[in-house]
């Protein structure tokens, strides 16, 4: 996954934690996983009106 080991993922979670807070990650998490759903879906349309 680009190259990113467990050290550096933790690191990048840990500041992550540190400049949006407990309170908004969960709100950053769902809006990412929304987005990402949202992105598929798309994808999923374009390659079925293509055929």
């Amino acid at each position: 996954m680009f190259g990113l080991g467990t050290p550096e993922l933790l690191i990048i979670l840990a500041i992550v934690f540190v400049l949006f807070g407990g309170k908004r990650l969960p709100e950053i998490g769902r809006g990412l996983g929304q987005g990402i759903a949202s992105l598929k879906k798309g994808l999923q349309s374009t390659e079925e009106t293509e055929m």
